[in-house]
């Protein structure tokens, strides 16, 4: 089954001479239990891909697919339950409220779906049961380490059982020990079947991906699959 389905994706800001083509006709398509990481040097256009298959942003012309919804078609309600039931996003500053516990943060994208609490609580707890933090479930963000932050805001992308875990830069604020412990947890949600798309400029972290896509310039200009977890991403080396 097909995830993301990206056709001819054209995305443009602004009019006239101050126009800028952020990308240029990308097609691509992201099959069910895919781990791909999406590469790219500043103004790549990378950030304004993941904006729209996060269905944050709409192309100015092409069509996007997900999970065989063509979100173009939707207004802004639709969009906004498609956003919460079928995308589990992780940003590289963990987006946890403060003041609230580890377990009602994770249970926030349920609230909002209308879940009840019972089973909020229930699927709140196995996923960070998931991520290793079912120790620290009353603990507020302040309370936590970053990297035990940034397996909350996986646990709580992962509570909505979504069709992709979109992850932009998950370990751009954290220490060496702890991007070893987050690039470990995406690899096992990857074997158990999960669709990940991750938005990354590092080599290192690109490693752990089966497919490593590369922008330019808002176009596509490798895509290629990787046949051994050692080998290097295709065509990035000293990329940042």
């Amino acid at each position: 089954m097909t995830v993301l389905d990206v056709r001819d994706v054209v995305k443009v800001y602004g009019e006239g001479d101050t126009a800028v083509q952020a990308l240029r006709g990308v097609s691509l398509a992201v099959e069910q239990g895919d781990y791909v990481a999406i590469m790219g040097a500043s103004g790549s256009g990378k950030s304004t891909l993941m904006n729209i298959l996060g269905c944050l942003d709409v192309p100015t012309s092409g069509r996007y697919l997900l999970d065989g919804t063509d979100v173009g078609t939707l207004d802004d309600r639709r969009l906004a339950i498609v956003r919460n039931r079928k995308i589990g996003f992780v940003f590289q500053s963990f987006n946890l409220i403060p003041r609230m516990s580890a377990l009602a943060n994770v249970e926030l994208p349920l609230a909002y779906g209308g879940v009840k609490a019972a089973d909020r609580r229930r699927r709140a707890l196995a996923a960070l049961d998931q991520v290793g933090l079912a120790d620290r479930v009353e603990h507020e963000p302040n309370e936590l380490s970053g990297g035990q932050q940034q397996r909350v805001a996986v646990a709580r992308a992962l509570v909505t059982a979504p069709a992709l875990l979109l992850a932009d830069e998950p370990t751009g604020n954290l220490d060496t020990k702890s991007t070893a412990d987050m690039l470990d947890i995406l690899d096992r949600l990857s074997a158990a079947g999960r669709t990940i798309a991750l938005i990354t400029h590092e080599n290192d972290v690109a490693r752990h991906a089966k497919r490593v896509i590369r922008l330019v310039d808002g176009h596509i200009v490798d895509d290629r699959r990787r046949t051994h977890v050692d080998e290097p991403p295709p065509g990035l080396v000293g990329l940042r």
